[in-house]
């Protein structure tokens, strides 16, 4: 059988605790050969937009992400081919010019609000797990978040929240969890639903003899 490379789907809101859960599984494998994919490297380039219009991006909607270069890329590193990983820079809403240049590994960690939205990144995914957390301690770490590290004012990160992140969460995050192999809830918190992760995973590697 072709060696090829385990795929393993995070998914969750915004605040949810999927970037925990996937430092989480890292740890668990360092010294394997593991890599993280964040799907926030793949929003559309809008280059070709005058800043303004750029201005309105809604960064929570499906069709800010360039998936068709998503899929592309993770099927290259599926048949172990290094890729050039874009870049976006959010100080002026568009693709940088600079890339990151990744290589394959053996198992790849695909992390984002929306990876399980689209079927074709799914049909690419061994394992599909989302991260499930209430609304109000979402709010509460983005809130930490975005003032703490991103210097944003209350009130800029509340309406954000109201207007935007909520409703597309709604609309298009949490029908996703039905997609899902396993839903942890709480994210990085619920050490017992790691540990059964990391388990897992475990088996599917030596089932693949990585380990």
């Amino acid at each position: 059988m072709e060696r090829k490379p385990v795929v393993i789907g995070v998914a969750g809101g915004s605040g949810s605790g999927k970037t925990s859960v996937t430092k989480a599984i890292y740890e668990n494998f360092k010294g394997h050969s593991i890599m993280v994919l964040e799907q926030d490297y793949y929003y559309k380039d809008q280059s070709h937009l005058p800043y303004e219009e750029r201005l309105k991006t809604n960064y929570d909607h499906p069709l800010a992400f360039d998936h068709d270069l998503l899929i592309d890329h993770l099927k290259k590193l599926l048949q172990y081919e290094a890729v050039e990983k874009p870049v976006y820079d959010y100080t002026i809403h568009t693709r940088s010019s600079v890339t990151v240049h990744v290589e394959p590994k053996d198992v790849i960690i695909l992390e984002g609000i929306l990876v399980l939205e689209d079927q074709r990144l799914r049909n690419l995914m061994d394992m599909k797990l989302f991260v499930d957390t209430d609304g109000d301690l979402r709010i509460i770490r983005r809130l930490t978040r975005d003032i703490k590290e991103r210097g944003r004012p209350m009130e800029s990160v509340v309406e954000q929240y109201i207007n935007v992140v909520r409703p597309m969460h709604n609309q298009f995050i949490e029908p996703t969890k039905r997609y899902a192999d396993i839903i942890i809830p709480e994210g990085g918190q619920n050490y017992v639903a790691i540990d059964l992760l990391v388990t897992k995973i475990q088996t599917i590697l030596e089932q693949k003899s990585f380990l």
